[in-house]
């Protein structure tokens, strides 16, 4: 008798441990899901922040080169496609687009020597270089995040925790072109 209840001791001590075992890889994978849509959200902020700059750099460039309408409307389409993405793929196609529509506005501005002299285009090329910059850490640290919840649904034993509770893979942000993974030069 005394042995039977020892088995039953030894037994529940097991199924115990293996249920806070699990309850811990859990909580850690819902953790590391949570710090993917955070940096996402991170990363959001700083695109939403530069198509609100784009329009007044636009503007300001207009002023001076107004036969120049076909780059201006590249641009504008491309932060329309960029501001209505959806998900991360989508995203990284459409941010590939608008940094080479940017690039042709480079162009433009090199032909116009007062506007590289103008005091709030220098003022706004200046805070779309650090929203460029802030996107790039924000950019990092979501990627960042996505490695660690990928590694914990693809290591074992936490592999076997995320498949039975469906957590999934996360995609990087990644730019799908090669020049495109260079910051845009935004010196006018």
């Amino acid at each position: 008798m005394g042995a039977a209840i020892g088995i039953v001791i030894v037994f529940l001590i097991v199924v115990v441990a293996l249920l806070a075992w699990v309850v811990g890889i859990y909580n850690g994978l819902v953790r590391l899901r949570n710090e993917v849509k955070n940096a996402w959200a991170q990363v959001d902020v700083q695109l939403k922040r530069r198509y609100d700059l784009i329009p007044n750099l636009l503007e300001t460039v207009k002023g001076y080169a107004k036969h120049e309408r076909e780059t201006f409307e590249k641009i504008t389409q491309a932060r329309s496609a960029a501001m209505g993405a959806q998900g991360v793929a989508e995203q990284s196609k459409a941010e590939t687009q608008l940094n080479q529509a940017l690039g042709g506005l480079r162009l433009v501005v090199e032909a116009y020597p007062d506007l590289k002299a103008n005091q709030n285009f220098l003022a706004l090329q200046e805070e779309l270089t650090s929203t460029e910059n802030k996107i790039g850490f924000a950019r990092q640290y979501y990627n960042d995040q996505v490695m660690r919840l990928n590694n914990k649904v693809q290591m074992f034993p936490s592999n076997i925790v995320a498949g039975i509770f469906n957590f999934k893979q996360e995609d990087f942000f990644e730019l799908e072109e090669p020049e495109a993974r260079e910051a845009p030069k935004v010196q006018f």
